[in-house]
C-alpha cells in the first residue's frame, strides 16, 4: 500500500506512529507549517527541511483562484512547483468559502462564491473541490465539508448532515487511494451527539485519515480540550487523526494528550510577521526596548538557525527597522519551536514520560500569561 499507518508506541491516550506516503514516511505527532500560495511566508524548502519539517500544507481555495489547478498540474503538480519533495497536505477550500460569508452561497450541492481577488464568481461542490487537489497532486487530500460556527447548535446540526453527504461524494469521486490518501472531516461543533453523528457517517466511508474539524474557531480553549475528550475516540483507533488549523504551543500538549497524531496552522509564521517568537516562558516581543543590547539567543536551548547565529538585539534592530530579514529569521525560529515541541512530545511517549514533559511544559510556558 502506498498509505499506511503505524502505532509504534502509546501512552494512554496519546500516539506515536508514521505515515507511510510516496512522498515519504511522517513521524507522527506532527505539526505540518502552512503554506498558503504554495509556499511557507519568508521561508524556502531548503530551510523548511533544517526546520524538521516532514509535512507542509497548502491552501486549495488561493491556489484554485492563482495560479490554477490546472497550471499547476501542467508544471508539474504541487512537488515540482513549489521545489518541495517530502509530503503535503491540501485543505479542500470549504474552511476559506464559508469564511468569507459576504460572498458566498451555499446550497446542498456546493458553494458559490466570489473571489477576493477580483470579484470573479467560482463554485465548489465536492467534485470541484476533489478534482482541483487532484490537479494539484498532493499527498493528503480533505473532503470538502461545511465549517460553522461551533457553538450554534442549529447551523452545526445543517453542518453536519451536509458534510456527511459530501463526504460521500467525495470518496465517489476519489475512489483510488494509491496515489493520494482522501480524509473525511468531522464536524459537530461542541455537541457530542452531533460529532457521533458525523463520525458514524464517516466511519462507514472507510477514509485512509480522519480530521477534526470546526475547532478553535470562536470556541473557548476550555471548549475545544473538553470536545476532543469526547471527538477524538469516536474516530478510528489505527488512521491518523488530524486537528485541523490548531498550533498554539500549549494547544498541541493538549490535543496530543487526548489522541491527536497530525497538526497545521499559519500561527507561527503569521506572529512572526508581528515580531513575536514562542519560547519557553511564553510569546515574546522582539520589538520590546528590553532587548535592545541583549546579547542572548531568542532562545538558549533553541538549536534553530535563527538562535545559533543571531542575538536578540540584533534581531530587535530587524524588527524596529522593518527588514525583510526579521520575518525569515522569527519564522524559522517559530517553526522550529513547534516541531521541537512535538518532536519532544514523541520522545516523551516512546519514554513513557509524556504526562510528565506536559506538566513541565505548560506550568513554565503558561506561567507568565
Amino acid at each position: 500500500m502506498s498509505f499506511y499507518f503505524e502505532i509504534l508506541k502509546t501512552e494512554n491516550k496519546a500516539r506515536a506512529g508514521v505515515f507511510h506516503t510516496p512522498h515519504g514516511d511522517i513521524p507522527t505527532p506532527v505539526f505540518a507549517p502552512v503554506g498558503t500560495q504554495a509556499t511557507v511566508k519568508a521561508v524556502p524548502p531548503r530551510d523548511l527541511k533544517e526546520t524538521g519539517a516532514s509535512l507542509v500544507l497548502a491552501n486549495t481555495y488561493h491556489l484554485h483562484l492563482r495560479p490554477g489547478s490546472e497550471l499547476v498540474r501542467e508544471m508539474g503538480g504541487l512537488h515540482r512547483f513549489m521545489g518541495w519533495d517530502s509530503p503535503i497536505l491540501t485543505d479542500s477550500g470549504g474552511f476559506q468559502v464559508f469564511s468569507l460569508a459576504q460572498i458566498n452561497k451555499i446550497d446542498d450541492d456546493g458553494v458559490t462564491f466570489r473571489s477576493h481577488l477580483d470579484g470573479s464568481k467560482h463554485r465548489l461542490t465536492p467534485e470541484i473541490s476533489v478534482k482541483i487537489q487532484e490537479n494539484l497532486g498532493a499527498d493528503i487530500i480533505m473532503a470538502f465539508d461545511e465549517c460553522p460556527l461551533p457553538t450554534d447548535r442549529q447551523i452545526v446540526e445543517r453542518a453536519v448532515a451536509r458534510t456527511g453527504r459530501w463526504a460521500a461524494r467525495c470518496r465517489e469521486a476519489h475512489p483510488d487511494m494509491s496515489v493520494q490518501a482522501l480524509f473525511g472531516i468531522q464536524q459537530g461543533g461542541i455537541f457530542e451527539d452531533l460529532r457521533g453523528q458525523s463520525s458514524e457517517t464517516l466511519r462507514a466511508l472507510d477514509f485512509p485519515g480522519y480530521a477534526v474539524g470546526g475547532l478553535a474557531v470562536g470556541e473557548s480553549k476550555g471548549q475545544m480540550y473538553s470536545t476532543l475528550d469526547f471527538a477524538v475516540p469516536m474516530l478510528p483507533d489505527d488512521k491518523p487523526r488530524y486537528l485541523m488549523g490548531v498550533g498554539a504551543p500549549d494547544d498541541l500538549a493538549q490535543a496530543i494528550l487526548r489522541g491527536i497524531d497530525v497538526f497545521d496552522c499559519v500561527l507561527p509564521t503569521r506572529i512572526a510577521r508581528h515580531g513575536a517568537v514562542f519560547t519557553p516562558d511564553g510569546t515574546m516581543n522582539m520589538g520590546n526596548l528590553a532587548h535592545a543590547r541583549d546579547e542572548r539567543p531568542i532562545d538558549p536551548e533553541c538549536d534553530c538557525y535563527t538562535c545559533q547565529h543571531f542575538t536578540r538585539a540584533y534581531v530587535r534592530h530587524l524588527v524596529k527597522a522593518k527588514e525583510l530579514l526579521a520575518h525569515y529569521l522569527l519564522s524559522v525560529h517559530n517553526i522550529r519551536f513547534l516541531i521541537r515541541h512535538v518532536e519532544a512530545m514523541r520522545a516523551a511517549i516512546f519514554a513513557g514520560t509524556l504526562t510528565d514533559y506536559v506538566e513541565r511544559f505548560l506550568g513554565r510556558y503558561l506561567a507568565t500569561g
